[in-house]
């Protein structure tokens, strides 16, 4: 197919409308909100108060409707995380679920409700929310985004970052345009802040290839002397992400994962510190 779409059946969209649609979301999350133009596009977070990754997603803009696509398996996890926030902000967050669909392509849809390149990467070209599938479209289309993904070394969602646990920055998210560092203060923003300024970042969510049976999510990394130096997160075939300890690995060497051997690799745009290695 000279332009391959793939619905994203994994993916939930929310739309937010009301007056305070802008500032709500502008005190919850990592990018500046205030920034987005219409028929754009954002890539953000939900942290928690310590800084710790909760939520990831993208929020588009069309007229005076914000929608918010979001991982299906906790989309009301974040819905409920949403609500709670939401206090007396005039605000209604409606599920869109039987209405919208989200695809991704190679090149801009001219039917879609609204159609944007990926803000991560250029490489991943367009995401789209839909009312109807187009001809053509392969669906399921996730093995096929994710195997393009995975291809680009990048995180995305809970089957990789770990919810309550690992930051942001673990994640790749400065680099992928998912945080930004000169907007007012959201949730979780002093323990991101202060991770940037410190500028050591000791684990990361680092793309491996494999040698072997694909291993079963969080089984341990171990070097050449047996110690645990991270655990594997989530993969399909011979491409997968990792959480690793920045110190104890070097980039090209071979490491065991339960029946496998895995050896990480670092994307052209990914920015790592003398410190970090």
């Amino acid at each position: 197919m000279n332009n391959p779409i793939y619905h994203l059946e994994n993916r939930k969209i929310f739309s937010l409308s009301g007056p305070d649609r802008l500032n709500f979301l502008q005190g919850l999350v990592t990018k500046d909100v205030n920034r987005i133009t219409d028929g754009g596009v954002l890539y953000t977070a939900l942290l928690t108060p310590q800084g710790k990754y909760l939520f990831d997603f993208f929020l588009y803009k069309s007229g005076d409707i914000i929608y918010l696509e979001c991982e299906k398996e906790r989309a009301d996890d974040l819905y409920r995380k949403l609500m709670m926030y939401r206090l007396r902000s005039e605000v209604e967050i409606t599920d869109e679920a039987d209405r919208l669909t989200l695809l991704s392509l190679d090149r801009p849809l001219d039917s879609a409700l609204v159609c944007c390149a990926d803000p991560r990467l250029p490489e991943l070209g367009y995401r789209a929310i839909v009312t109807d599938l187009p001809e053509g479209c392969l669906s399921p289309g996730k093995s096929e985004y994710d195997r393009k993904r995975l291809g680009l070394g990048i995180a995305e969602g809970a089957q990789e970052f770990i919810v309550d646990k690992s930051l942001a920055l673990e994640g790749n998210m400065e680099e992928l345009n998912g945080v930004d560092f000169d907007k007012g203060c959201y949730v979780g923003q002093e323990i991101t802040a202060r991770t940037k300024h410190r500028a050591v970042i000791r684990r990361r969510f680092v793309p491996v290839n494999v040698e072997g049976p694909l291993p079963a999510p969080d089984t341990p990394v171990q070097n050449e002397d047996g110690l645990e130096i991270g655990i594997l997160r989530s993969g399909l075939e011979d491409q997968a992400i990792a959480y690793l300890k920045l110190e104890k690995i070097t980039f090209g060497k071979s490491y065991r994962c339960g029946n496998a051997t895995i050896v990480p690799w670092k994307p052209d745009w990914m920015k790592l510190e003398e410190k970090n290695v």
